[in-house]
Parts: C-alpha cells; structure tokens; sequence
C-alpha cells in the first residue's frame, strides 16, 4: 500500500503541541510521528489531531440511533463526521423491549465501520436501569427491574464488542447486575440516577467506573435535602467528584453547563478523568423546531432553540445540538482549558475509558490514522477515518 504523508501540520499530541511536524500513513495506520518532510497533504500549519471519540450521543441530521435502521445509524454517523468525531458508541433511549433489542442488533451489525462516517466502536446502552425520577427528557416507557431474563438479553453483545450499561444504583438488583456482568466484560456507569453518597460508594466497590453527564439528571445535596431535613448528604455529584476511580463526563455546549461548572470538573478531575461528550440528539445541523428525542414517533417531542434541546414548555433541558467540535471551542476558549489537555479530554481519555486506547485517541505510531484537521480557531477543515478523507 502507498504512503501518504501529512505535512507540515502542528500536532496535537496528548501533553503538548508540535508544529512544523508530519504524520506517515499506511494502510490505515500511523507508521511515522516526526519533524515535518515532503509530503501529499500540506495543511499549511493548521492543526492536526486525534479523531474525536464521542461515547454518548444519540442523533444528528435528523436521524437518532432509536430510529432503527441502518440508514439511521449512518446518517448520525456521516453527521458527526463533520464535527470532527471519527469513533463514537450509538447511545439508546428509554423506550420499548423490541426497541431496545433493534438498538443492539444494529450496533453488533454495524460494529467497525460505517462508510463515509464515524466508526462505530461500541454500543452505550442507556435508558432501561434508570430511576424513573431522574428520567430527565427521556420517553416515559420502559424501566425495567434488572433480572436475568432481560439482563442476559441485552449483555450478550459484550462478548463481541465493548458494551457500557448505565444504570441507577438505587434501583432493585442493581448490585446484582453490576457485579455479576462487570465480570463478563460489561462496562457500567451510573446515571439517570437520585441515588445518595453512600449508594454511589457502594456502585464504586460492585465495579462501577464512570458517570454520565456531570451536574446532569444526578442528585445532590440540594435535592436529597427535600427528603431528609438533617443530617445533609451528599448525592452522585459529590461522590462523583469525591472518589478517583470514577471517570466522568460533560455535555461542554455552552448551554448545558456555565463556564465556571466546566472549570469546576477540569480542576478536579483533570483531563485523564473527564471526556467531553454531545449527548446530541436528531437536530444537529437542523433548524430550529420541534424534534422527536428517541424513536422517530414514539420517543419524546422536544424542542431545539437558541442552540440548544429544551423541553417543549422551555423550563428543562432535553437534549445538546452541537457537535464535538463546539464542545472542544468550549472548553478551550470559554472554560480555559489548555488545546492539548481539552483535546485529549475529547480523544484518548474516552478512549481509555472505553479501553481502546490501543486502537484509537492520540497521533502514535500503530494506532488507526484518524485525523480532524482544524484552524487556529478549531474549526474543523479535514477529517480522515483510517487515512482515507471523511469531510
């Protein structure tokens, strides 16, 4: 096969930036990092990094992962291409039982490639632990009691692919779940949940590693105190913030979380333990409107407006719009954060938190050549999946 040089780039690399340096590619990985020399691709110094790897959104361009088809899968995919995500984990609803098991046939179909777009890398299942009270915008449907039945039903696809459960830990056989499919290769987070410190203590010892959407659909001491006057407690905020085994993530779209919050998380999480994701659904890239969040006709109606999801009366979020790259301009610019560090929250940290970071998440020698290119103003020019031109 060929090689295909990229030069005269800055690099962005995990810990630093390199510029005037080029990138050596061949059969769809990297086999050089080095000092720049002639080359087929000239990017003029602009920026070269890692792919983005998005592990929770559930649309774009008016299709969402729920949908159930192919096409649908593609269409996010090709959409999220643009933003400069190369590899991301389609990430469910709440909905029905035949839904959840569309969902997952269709990840462990479509597992490795989708042409044109992102790679698919893994599947995020999300929506049937929760606890119906944190069920934020999510459809009101299916909450199920975890029990081997419908367990096993939808773990399987561990055994081919990485697979994340999110789940509540307060709800009935939660233990159970975790510590009897954390052994079979399951990932678990906790989200959608009330569950109080202690609780999430306890999810940290069954095998649970990370946390969905910081500040998002969570409890705190606030909202714990309505139901017990004294002593306060702390709820899955602080303990997400209190115990180093927990990973977690924000939804950096500006909107969602103020920059101050952002600063918050970085500071004490750093950029090994918090990945940037969309949470996107179906209407990024779309105008302004009205949007079904889930299953096209049977998830929940929502609304997009002044660059973000809301519910349909505007009092609650539903949902971010933005691509990866909007998150990245976020958290460098608005929040502060160092390019190298904001990028490695987008890149290899989710990738270390999916555990595959051999694969894919920063510019070595070895690992798959997927390239975002973009300005000093990080928006985004280039895009390459496995060396070959995506945008």
């Amino acid at each position: 096969m060929p090689v295909t040089v990229f030069t005269n780039a800055t690099l962005v690399l995990a810990d630093q930036l390199v510029p005037n340096a080029s990138v050596a590619v061949e059969s769809g990985h990297i086999i050089e990092v080095g000092a720049a020399r002639a080359g087929a691709i000239d990017l003029g110094g602009m920026y070269l990094a890692p792919g983005f790897v998005d592990l929770h959104v559930h649309g774009g361009n008016g299709a969402d992962f729920m949908d159930g088809t192919a096409e649908a899968f593609r269409a996010v995919c090709r959409c999220h291409a643009r933003h400069g995500t190369t590899s991301l984990t389609p990430t469910s609803t709440v909905a029905t039982g035949p839904q959840y098991d569309r969902f997952l046939a269709l990840c462990g179909e479509l597992y490795g490639d989708v042409p044109g777009g992102a790679r698919i890398v893994g599947a995020h299942f999300y929506g049937p632990y929760f606890a119906r009270p944190a069920r934020g915008c999510h459809p009101d449907q299916e909450f199920l009691v975890p029990s081997s039945e419908n367990a096993e039903r939808f773990t399987k696809l561990a055994a081919t692919m990485p697979l994340v459960v999110t789940v509540a830990p307060e709800i009935e056989n939660a233990e159970w779940l975790v510590r009897t499919h954390a052994a079979r290769g399951v990932r678990f987070n906790v989200g959608h949940s009330h569950a109080t410190f202690s609780q999430v203590e306890a999810a940290v010892s069954w095998g649970v590693r990370h946390v969905d959407h910081l500040f998002c659909a969570m409890s705190d001491r606030a909202r714990l105190r309505l139901s017990q006057t004294y002593p306060m407690r702390g709820g899955v905020l602080e303990a997400t913030l209190f115990f180093d085994e927990l990973t977690t993530e924000v939804i950096a779209d500006g909107k969602h979380l103020s920059p101050d919050l952002l600063r918050l998380a970085y500071k004490v999480k750093g950029p090994n333990g918090l990945v940037l994701v969309t949470d996107s659904m179906r209407a990024v890239d779309l105008p302004d409107g009205e949007y079904w969040f889930g299953a096209d006709g049977s998830g929940e109606r929502v609304l997009k407006k002044d660059g973000v999801g809301v519910t349909l009366d505007g009092t609650a979020l539903a949902s971010c719009v933005m691509g990866l790259d909007h998150c990245l301009r976020t958290m460098h610019f608005a929040a502060g954060v160092p390019l190298p560090e904001a990028v490695r929250m987008a890149t290899l940290t989710p990738a270390r938190v999916l555990g595959v970071e051999k694969e894919i998440g920063s510019l070595e020698v070895g690992k798959r050549a997927d390239f975002v290119v973009m300005d000093t103003g990080l928006n985004v020019r280039q895009v390459y999946v496995g060396g070959e031109r995506a945008v």
